[in-house]
Protein backbone atom coordinates (compact mmCIF):
# COMPACT_ATOMS: atom_id res chain seq x y z
CA UNK A 1 0.00 0.00 0.00
CA UNK A 2 1.37 3.69 -0.66
CA UNK A 3 2.51 4.71 2.88
CA UNK A 4 1.70 8.00 4.47
CA UNK A 5 4.18 10.30 3.60
CA UNK A 6 4.01 9.63 -0.21
CA UNK A 7 0.47 10.63 -0.04
CA UNK A 8 1.27 14.10 1.84
CA UNK A 9 4.08 14.15 -0.54
CA UNK A 10 1.55 14.16 -3.66
CA UNK A 11 -1.40 15.87 -1.41
CA UNK A 12 -2.39 18.20 -4.97
CA UNK A 13 -2.38 14.68 -7.32
CA UNK A 14 -6.19 14.90 -7.65
CA UNK A 15 -9.49 15.51 -9.51
CA UNK A 16 -11.46 18.05 -8.09
CA UNK A 17 -13.73 18.41 -11.40
CA UNK A 18 -13.85 17.81 -15.49
CA UNK A 19 -15.18 19.46 -18.63
CA UNK A 20 -14.90 16.99 -20.90
CA UNK A 21 -15.88 17.29 -24.56
CA UNK A 22 -18.34 15.65 -26.99
CA UNK A 23 -19.36 12.69 -24.62
CA UNK A 24 -22.37 13.76 -23.28
CA UNK A 25 -24.33 16.49 -21.44
CA UNK A 26 -22.57 17.27 -18.37
CA UNK A 27 -24.11 17.46 -14.92
CA UNK A 28 -22.34 17.84 -11.58
CA UNK A 29 -23.37 15.92 -8.69
CA UNK A 30 -21.53 15.69 -4.94
CA UNK A 31 -18.98 13.54 -6.34
CA UNK A 32 -19.53 12.55 -9.46
CA UNK A 33 -19.27 14.19 -12.61
CA UNK A 34 -22.59 12.77 -15.11
CA UNK A 35 -21.97 13.04 -18.95
CA UNK A 36 -25.59 12.18 -20.57
CA UNK A 37 -25.60 10.68 -24.23
CA UNK A 38 -28.65 8.95 -25.40
CA UNK A 39 -27.82 5.48 -24.94
CA UNK A 40 -25.63 5.55 -21.68
CA UNK A 41 -24.39 7.36 -19.25
CA UNK A 42 -20.99 8.32 -18.31
CA UNK A 43 -19.82 8.50 -14.41
CA UNK A 44 -16.66 10.35 -13.13
CA UNK A 45 -15.47 10.03 -9.72
CA UNK A 46 -13.79 13.13 -8.04
CA UNK A 47 -11.77 13.27 -5.25
CA UNK A 48 -14.24 15.70 -3.68
CA UNK A 49 -15.31 14.95 0.08
CA UNK A 50 -18.50 16.38 0.67
CA UNK A 51 -20.73 17.26 3.91
CA UNK A 52 -22.44 20.03 5.27
CA UNK A 53 -23.68 20.73 1.07
CA UNK A 54 -19.83 21.72 0.28
CA UNK A 55 -16.40 20.26 -0.98
CA UNK A 56 -14.68 20.33 2.23
CA UNK A 57 -11.17 18.43 0.78
CA UNK A 58 -10.00 16.82 -2.25
CA UNK A 59 -8.80 13.40 -1.08
CA UNK A 60 -6.13 11.87 -3.55
CA UNK A 61 -6.93 8.28 -4.84
CA UNK A 62 -10.91 9.11 -3.02
CA UNK A 63 -12.38 8.51 -6.67
CA UNK A 64 -10.43 5.98 -7.94
CA UNK A 65 -10.98 4.02 -4.84
CA UNK A 66 -14.40 4.25 -4.37
CA UNK A 67 -15.01 3.39 -8.26
CA UNK A 68 -12.83 0.05 -8.19
CA UNK A 69 -14.57 -0.71 -5.23
CA UNK A 70 -18.16 -0.27 -6.71
CA UNK A 71 -16.76 -2.35 -10.31
CA UNK A 72 -15.28 -5.20 -7.35
CA UNK A 73 -19.19 -5.07 -6.01
CA UNK A 74 -20.78 -5.63 -9.28
CA UNK A 75 -19.20 -8.00 -10.67
CA UNK A 76 -19.37 -10.22 -7.68
CA UNK A 77 -23.41 -9.36 -7.51
CA UNK A 78 -23.70 -10.05 -10.96
CA UNK A 79 -25.31 -13.47 -10.95
CA UNK A 80 -27.89 -11.89 -8.39
CA UNK A 81 -29.18 -9.41 -10.30
CA UNK A 82 -28.00 -7.44 -13.46
CA UNK A 83 -26.35 -4.07 -13.29
CA UNK A 84 -25.94 -0.73 -14.94
CA UNK A 85 -21.78 -1.13 -15.97
CA UNK A 86 -21.03 -1.33 -19.48
CA UNK A 87 -17.29 -0.76 -19.42
CA UNK A 88 -14.49 0.61 -17.03
CA UNK A 89 -12.34 2.29 -19.19
CA UNK A 90 -10.65 4.16 -16.38
CA UNK A 91 -9.95 3.90 -12.93
CA UNK A 92 -12.57 7.40 -12.10
CA UNK A 93 -15.02 6.33 -14.57
CA UNK A 94 -17.84 3.80 -15.52
CA UNK A 95 -20.15 3.60 -18.52
CA UNK A 96 -23.22 3.12 -17.64
CA UNK A 97 -26.26 1.71 -19.16
CA UNK A 98 -29.36 4.46 -18.98
CA UNK A 99 -32.03 3.07 -16.33
CA UNK A 100 -35.21 4.89 -15.19
CA UNK A 101 -34.25 4.64 -11.83
CA UNK A 102 -37.19 3.94 -9.15
CA UNK A 103 -37.59 6.67 -6.60
CA UNK A 104 -36.84 4.94 -3.70
CA UNK A 105 -33.64 4.25 -1.52
CA UNK A 106 -33.37 0.53 0.12
CA UNK A 107 -31.53 0.61 3.38
CA UNK A 108 -30.55 -2.82 4.15
CA UNK A 109 -29.57 -3.13 8.14
CA UNK A 110 -27.94 -6.08 9.47
CA UNK A 111 -27.29 -4.47 12.78
CA UNK A 112 -29.15 -2.06 15.38
CA UNK A 113 -26.97 1.11 15.49
CA UNK A 114 -26.43 4.42 15.15
CA UNK A 115 -26.48 8.36 15.64
CA UNK A 116 -28.76 10.45 14.07
CA UNK A 117 -31.90 11.20 14.31
CA UNK A 118 -33.34 8.92 12.25
CA UNK A 119 -31.34 5.51 12.89
CA UNK A 120 -32.78 3.03 14.34
CA UNK A 121 -30.70 2.71 17.67
CA UNK A 122 -31.94 5.67 18.19
CA UNK A 123 -35.16 5.73 17.18
CA UNK A 124 -35.51 2.42 19.41
CA UNK A 125 -34.22 4.44 22.52
CA UNK A 126 -37.00 6.71 22.42
CA UNK A 127 -38.97 3.54 22.75
CA UNK A 128 -40.25 2.78 19.49
CA UNK A 129 -41.00 -1.08 18.57
CA UNK A 130 -42.86 -1.58 15.82
CA UNK A 131 -41.29 -0.09 12.70
CA UNK A 132 -44.49 -1.00 10.15
CA UNK A 133 -43.01 -4.04 8.75
CA UNK A 134 -41.08 -5.59 11.25
CA UNK A 135 -41.11 -4.97 15.06
CA UNK A 136 -38.03 -5.39 17.57
CA UNK A 137 -38.00 -6.87 20.83
CA UNK A 138 -37.57 -5.06 24.33
CA UNK A 139 -34.45 -5.46 25.57
CA UNK A 140 -31.79 -4.69 22.64
CA UNK A 141 -28.29 -3.27 23.21
CA UNK A 142 -26.43 -1.22 20.80
CA UNK A 143 -24.52 -2.56 18.05
CA UNK A 144 -26.57 -6.20 18.73
CA UNK A 145 -26.82 -8.04 15.47
CA UNK A 146 -30.02 -8.52 14.50
CA UNK A 147 -32.31 -11.86 13.97
CA UNK A 148 -32.49 -11.21 10.49
CA UNK A 149 -31.38 -8.28 8.17
CA UNK A 150 -34.30 -6.01 7.45
CA UNK A 151 -35.52 -3.37 5.01
CA UNK A 152 -36.00 0.29 6.28
CA UNK A 153 -36.42 1.72 2.70
CA UNK A 154 -37.04 5.99 1.97
CA UNK A 155 -37.92 7.88 -0.74
CA UNK A 156 -35.38 9.96 -2.77
CA UNK A 157 -35.80 13.97 -2.24
CA UNK A 158 -33.87 16.84 -2.20
CA UNK A 159 -35.08 18.37 0.84
CA UNK A 160 -35.85 15.54 3.06
CA UNK A 161 -35.61 11.61 3.02
CA UNK A 162 -39.39 9.82 4.30
CA UNK A 163 -38.82 6.53 5.68
CA UNK A 164 -41.94 4.41 3.78
CA UNK A 165 -43.61 1.18 4.54
CA UNK A 166 -43.95 -1.49 1.80
CA UNK A 167 -47.47 -0.75 1.89
CA UNK A 168 -46.47 3.06 1.37
CA UNK A 169 -44.19 2.43 -1.85
CA UNK A 170 -47.37 0.42 -3.19
CA UNK A 171 -50.47 2.48 -2.42
CA UNK A 172 -48.95 5.37 -3.34
CA UNK A 173 -47.88 4.43 -6.34
CA UNK A 174 -43.95 4.78 -6.20
CA UNK A 175 -43.32 1.22 -7.13
CA UNK A 176 -45.56 -1.67 -8.84
CA UNK A 177 -45.94 -4.30 -6.76
CA UNK A 178 -44.94 -6.93 -8.36
CA UNK A 179 -41.47 -4.82 -9.27
CA UNK A 180 -41.27 -4.16 -5.76
CA UNK A 181 -41.37 -7.49 -4.34
CA UNK A 182 -38.49 -8.27 -6.98
CA UNK A 183 -36.47 -4.97 -5.19
CA UNK A 184 -37.22 -6.49 -1.78
CA UNK A 185 -35.89 -9.89 -3.06
CA UNK A 186 -32.92 -8.74 -4.52
CA UNK A 187 -31.59 -6.66 -2.15
CA UNK A 188 -31.47 -8.87 0.95
CA UNK A 189 -29.54 -11.63 -1.46
CA UNK A 190 -27.42 -8.74 -2.39
CA UNK A 191 -26.57 -7.98 1.57
CA UNK A 192 -26.93 -11.49 2.08
CA UNK A 193 -23.71 -11.93 -0.28
CA UNK A 194 -22.12 -8.86 0.78
CA UNK A 195 -22.08 -10.58 4.38
CA UNK A 196 -20.53 -13.27 3.21
CA UNK A 197 -17.11 -11.76 1.21
CA UNK A 198 -16.96 -8.92 3.72
CA UNK A 199 -16.69 -11.92 6.35
CA UNK A 200 -14.15 -13.57 4.64
CA UNK A 201 -11.85 -10.28 3.86
CA UNK A 202 -12.50 -9.71 7.94
CA UNK A 203 -15.26 -6.96 8.01
CA UNK A 204 -18.54 -7.08 9.06
CA UNK A 205 -20.70 -5.28 6.32
CA UNK A 206 -23.46 -3.66 8.80
CA UNK A 207 -26.26 -1.82 7.20
CA UNK A 208 -26.21 -0.23 3.19
CA UNK A 209 -27.95 1.43 0.76
CA UNK A 210 -29.33 -0.20 -2.85
CA UNK A 211 -30.44 2.04 -5.95
CA UNK A 212 -32.19 0.34 -8.27
CA UNK A 213 -33.84 1.22 -11.92
CA UNK A 214 -35.56 -0.26 -15.00
CA UNK A 215 -33.77 -0.82 -18.20
CA UNK A 216 -35.23 0.29 -21.80
CA UNK A 217 -36.87 -3.61 -21.55
CA UNK A 218 -37.91 -3.24 -18.11
CA UNK A 219 -35.56 -5.71 -16.57
CA UNK A 220 -34.65 -4.53 -12.78
CA UNK A 221 -31.32 -3.46 -12.86
CA UNK A 222 -28.93 -2.61 -9.62
CA UNK A 223 -27.51 1.26 -10.48
CA UNK A 224 -25.52 3.75 -8.54
CA UNK A 225 -22.91 1.94 -6.64
CA UNK A 226 -22.66 -1.05 -4.33
CA UNK A 227 -20.83 -1.61 -0.50
CA UNK A 228 -18.53 0.88 -0.78
CA UNK A 229 -17.50 2.99 2.33
CA UNK A 230 -19.81 6.12 1.10
CA UNK A 231 -22.84 3.87 1.01
CA UNK A 232 -22.12 1.36 3.40
CA UNK A 233 -20.72 0.77 6.96
CA UNK A 234 -18.25 -1.93 8.03
CA UNK A 235 -16.64 -3.01 11.21
CA UNK A 236 -13.63 -5.32 12.21
CA UNK A 237 -15.18 -8.98 12.39
CA UNK A 238 -12.12 -9.96 14.85
CA UNK A 239 -12.55 -7.86 17.53
CA UNK A 240 -16.61 -7.14 17.41
CA UNK A 241 -18.20 -9.90 19.88
CA UNK A 242 -15.39 -8.92 22.91
CA UNK A 243 -16.24 -5.24 22.25
CA UNK A 244 -19.64 -5.74 22.32
CA UNK A 245 -19.40 -8.02 25.19
CA UNK A 246 -17.72 -5.21 26.66
CA UNK A 247 -19.95 -2.56 26.11
CA UNK A 248 -17.58 -0.43 23.58
CA UNK A 249 -18.14 0.29 20.10
CA UNK A 250 -16.94 -1.68 16.98
CA UNK A 251 -14.04 -0.96 15.72
CA UNK A 252 -15.09 0.91 11.86
CA UNK A 253 -13.64 1.78 9.05
CA UNK A 254 -13.78 5.77 9.75
CA UNK A 255 -13.84 8.44 7.17
CA UNK A 256 -15.98 11.49 10.06
CA UNK A 257 -13.03 12.09 11.04
CA UNK A 258 -11.99 14.88 8.63
CA UNK A 259 -15.61 16.33 9.02
CA UNK A 260 -15.80 16.54 12.96
CA UNK A 261 -12.50 18.60 12.62
CA UNK A 262 -14.44 21.06 10.59
CA UNK A 263 -17.51 21.17 12.38
CA UNK A 264 -14.79 21.93 15.91
CA UNK A 265 -12.70 24.74 13.99
CA UNK A 266 -15.59 26.07 12.16
CA UNK A 267 -19.61 26.81 11.21
CA UNK A 268 -19.86 24.66 8.06
CA UNK A 269 -23.42 25.33 7.31
CA UNK A 270 -22.87 29.03 7.40
CA UNK A 271 -18.89 30.58 6.98
CA UNK A 272 -18.56 31.88 4.03
CA UNK A 273 -15.01 30.48 3.89
CA UNK A 274 -13.53 27.32 5.57
CA UNK A 275 -10.18 26.39 7.00
CA UNK A 276 -7.76 24.35 4.70
CA UNK A 277 -7.99 20.70 5.80
CA UNK A 278 -4.53 19.71 7.57
CA UNK A 279 -2.79 17.73 5.10
CA UNK A 280 -1.88 15.24 7.33
CA UNK A 281 -5.64 14.60 7.91
CA UNK A 282 -6.19 14.16 4.45
CA UNK A 283 -3.70 11.83 3.90
CA UNK A 284 -4.84 10.20 6.32
CA UNK A 285 -8.39 9.52 4.75
CA UNK A 286 -6.81 8.71 1.30
CA UNK A 287 -4.35 6.41 2.89
CA UNK A 288 -8.09 4.75 4.84
CA UNK A 289 -9.85 4.23 1.67
CA UNK A 290 -6.58 2.91 -0.01
CA UNK A 291 -6.52 0.20 3.04
CA UNK A 292 -10.42 -0.53 2.45
CA UNK A 293 -9.91 -0.74 -1.38
CA UNK A 294 -7.35 -2.96 -0.87
CA UNK A 295 -8.81 -5.51 2.00
CA UNK A 296 -11.73 -5.90 0.28
CA UNK A 297 -10.79 -6.71 -3.66
CA UNK A 298 -7.46 -8.36 -2.44
CA UNK A 299 -5.75 -6.32 -4.71
CA UNK A 300 -2.80 -4.02 -4.19
CA UNK A 301 -3.13 -0.29 -5.34
CA UNK A 302 -0.13 1.28 -7.08
CA UNK A 303 -0.06 4.68 -8.70
CA UNK A 304 1.54 6.34 -11.32
CA UNK A 305 1.64 10.28 -10.60
CA UNK A 306 2.86 11.22 -14.25
CA UNK A 307 -0.13 11.45 -15.84
CA UNK A 308 -2.39 14.63 -14.92
CA UNK A 309 -5.73 12.51 -13.99
CA UNK A 310 -8.35 14.35 -15.98
CA UNK A 311 -5.93 14.06 -19.18
CA UNK A 312 -5.52 10.16 -18.27
CA UNK A 313 -9.36 10.25 -18.46
CA UNK A 314 -9.88 12.11 -21.56
CA UNK A 315 -7.29 9.88 -23.09
CA UNK A 316 -9.60 6.73 -22.15
CA UNK A 317 -12.95 8.43 -23.27
CA UNK A 318 -11.32 9.06 -26.75
CA UNK A 319 -13.55 5.92 -27.85
CA UNK A 320 -16.71 7.64 -26.28
CA UNK A 321 -16.64 11.05 -27.91
CA UNK A 322 -19.45 12.34 -30.61
CA UNK A 323 -17.83 14.88 -31.83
Amino acid sequence: MIDIETLKEHIDYTLESTHLAGIGERRQGKVRDIYIAPHRTILVASDRYSAFDRNLALVPFKGAMLTGIASFWFDATKDIIQNHIVAMPDPNVIVCKKCTVLPIEVVVRGYITGVTGTALWTLYMTGKRDFGDFTLPDGMKKNQKLDHPILTPTTKSDEHDRPVTNAEIVSEGMVEEGLWKQVCEKALALFARGTEIAASRGLILVDTKYEFGVDEDGVLTLVDEIHTPDSSRYWKLASYANRFDSGLEPEYFDKEFLRLWFKEHSDPYNDKVLPEAPKEMVAELSRRYIEIYETLTGKEFTADFSVPIEERIANNLKSYATN
